[in-house]
Protein backbone atom coordinates (compact mmCIF):
# COMPACT_ATOMS: atom_id res chain seq x y z
CA UNK A 1 0.00 0.00 0.00
CA UNK A 2 1.50 3.27 -0.71
CA UNK A 3 1.75 6.38 1.26
CA UNK A 4 -0.95 7.99 -0.46
CA UNK A 5 -3.38 4.99 -0.09
CA UNK A 6 -2.36 5.33 3.86
CA UNK A 7 -3.35 8.26 4.28
CA UNK A 8 -6.65 7.99 2.95
CA UNK A 9 -7.56 4.79 4.73
CA UNK A 10 -6.38 6.51 7.96
CA UNK A 11 -9.87 7.18 10.35
CA UNK A 12 -8.98 10.35 11.88
CA UNK A 13 -12.43 12.35 10.79
CA UNK A 14 -15.11 12.14 13.50
CA UNK A 15 -18.87 12.23 13.03
CA UNK A 16 -18.92 16.14 12.61
CA UNK A 17 -16.85 16.83 9.95
CA UNK A 18 -18.32 13.75 8.18
CA UNK A 19 -21.45 15.37 8.71
CA UNK A 20 -20.45 18.55 7.16
CA UNK A 21 -18.70 16.81 4.14
CA UNK A 22 -21.50 14.84 3.31
CA UNK A 23 -24.48 16.78 4.15
CA UNK A 24 -25.69 13.84 5.81
CA UNK A 25 -27.17 13.29 9.50
CA UNK A 26 -25.54 11.55 12.12
CA UNK A 27 -28.46 8.91 12.09
CA UNK A 28 -27.37 8.40 8.46
CA UNK A 29 -24.37 7.98 8.26
CA UNK A 30 -24.63 5.85 11.10
CA UNK A 31 -27.21 3.82 9.33
CA UNK A 32 -24.49 2.92 6.30
CA UNK A 33 -21.99 2.10 9.23
CA UNK A 34 -24.65 -0.32 10.82
CA UNK A 35 -25.34 -2.01 7.08
CA UNK A 36 -22.09 -2.51 6.96
CA UNK A 37 -21.66 -0.52 4.01
CA UNK A 38 -19.21 1.93 5.44
CA UNK A 39 -16.60 0.59 7.95
CA UNK A 40 -15.71 3.24 10.94
CA UNK A 41 -12.73 2.56 13.70
CA UNK A 42 -13.60 3.62 17.35
CA UNK A 43 -11.98 5.24 19.54
CA UNK A 44 -11.54 3.88 23.33
CA UNK A 45 -14.10 6.23 23.96
CA UNK A 46 -16.68 4.32 21.27
CA UNK A 47 -16.65 7.50 19.06
CA UNK A 48 -16.39 6.64 15.30
CA UNK A 49 -14.07 7.90 12.92
CA UNK A 50 -14.24 7.74 9.33
CA UNK A 51 -11.26 7.98 6.43
CA UNK A 52 -11.43 9.95 2.98
CA UNK A 53 -11.75 6.62 1.71
CA UNK A 54 -15.20 6.41 3.93
CA UNK A 55 -16.09 9.66 2.77
CA UNK A 56 -15.40 8.31 -0.85
CA UNK A 57 -17.84 5.60 -0.13
CA UNK A 58 -20.82 7.38 1.83
CA UNK A 59 -20.68 10.35 -1.13
CA UNK A 60 -21.53 7.06 -3.36
CA UNK A 61 -23.84 5.41 -1.01
CA UNK A 62 -25.86 8.38 -1.20
CA UNK A 63 -25.63 9.02 -4.99
CA UNK A 64 -26.73 5.54 -5.48
CA UNK A 65 -29.82 5.94 -3.43
CA UNK A 66 -30.38 9.57 -4.94
CA UNK A 67 -30.36 7.77 -8.29
CA UNK A 68 -33.64 5.88 -6.75
CA UNK A 69 -31.85 2.27 -5.05
CA UNK A 70 -32.68 1.17 -2.00
CA UNK A 71 -29.86 -0.36 0.60
CA UNK A 72 -30.03 -4.04 -0.47
CA UNK A 73 -29.27 -2.96 -3.95
CA UNK A 74 -26.39 -0.87 -2.86
CA UNK A 75 -24.88 -3.99 -1.10
CA UNK A 76 -25.57 -6.09 -4.17
CA UNK A 77 -23.31 -3.81 -6.27
CA UNK A 78 -20.82 -3.42 -3.73
CA UNK A 79 -20.82 -7.53 -3.38
CA UNK A 80 -20.40 -7.51 -7.03
CA UNK A 81 -17.99 -5.27 -6.92
CA UNK A 82 -16.03 -7.32 -4.35
CA UNK A 83 -16.31 -11.08 -6.40
CA UNK A 84 -14.98 -9.32 -9.48
CA UNK A 85 -11.93 -8.30 -7.52
CA UNK A 86 -11.32 -11.29 -5.60
CA UNK A 87 -11.51 -13.03 -9.20
CA UNK A 88 -9.22 -10.52 -10.63
CA UNK A 89 -6.80 -11.19 -7.88
CA UNK A 90 -6.94 -15.11 -7.83
CA UNK A 91 -6.88 -15.04 -11.53
CA UNK A 92 -3.60 -12.72 -11.21
CA UNK A 93 -2.22 -15.56 -8.71
CA UNK A 94 -0.84 -17.74 -11.21
CA UNK A 95 0.73 -20.94 -9.95
CA UNK A 96 4.77 -21.84 -10.92
CA UNK A 97 5.23 -25.25 -11.35
CA UNK A 98 8.62 -27.24 -9.62
CA UNK A 99 10.40 -27.73 -12.82
CA UNK A 100 9.37 -24.16 -13.94
CA UNK A 101 10.56 -22.66 -10.50
CA UNK A 102 14.18 -24.77 -10.79
CA UNK A 103 14.90 -23.86 -14.25
CA UNK A 104 14.67 -19.96 -12.78
CA UNK A 105 16.67 -20.71 -9.92
CA UNK A 106 19.51 -22.52 -12.09
CA UNK A 107 19.61 -19.47 -14.03
CA UNK A 108 20.03 -17.19 -11.09
CA UNK A 109 22.57 -19.66 -10.22
CA UNK A 110 24.48 -19.60 -13.43
CA UNK A 111 24.08 -15.79 -14.43
CA UNK A 112 25.44 -15.05 -10.63
CA UNK A 113 28.43 -17.16 -11.15
CA UNK A 114 28.96 -16.07 -14.36
CA UNK A 115 28.87 -19.01 -16.37
CA UNK A 116 25.71 -18.02 -18.39
CA UNK A 117 26.14 -15.81 -21.43
CA UNK A 118 22.84 -14.55 -23.42
CA UNK A 119 24.31 -15.11 -27.01
CA UNK A 120 25.92 -18.37 -26.30
CA UNK A 121 23.90 -21.28 -27.12
CA UNK A 122 25.70 -23.58 -25.39
CA UNK A 123 25.30 -22.04 -21.63
CA UNK A 124 21.76 -21.95 -22.52
CA UNK A 125 18.71 -24.33 -21.34
CA UNK A 126 18.76 -28.03 -22.77
CA UNK A 127 22.64 -27.60 -23.22
CA UNK A 128 23.66 -28.49 -19.84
Amino acid sequence: MGEKELRRSMAVLPMGTVMKLTSLTARQIRYYDDCGLVKSKRTESNRRLYSLNNIDRILEVKDYLDEGMNIEQVKRVYEKQRRRLASKNSNQRQTVSDKRVREYLRDDIMKAGGFYVDNDPQFKQGYL
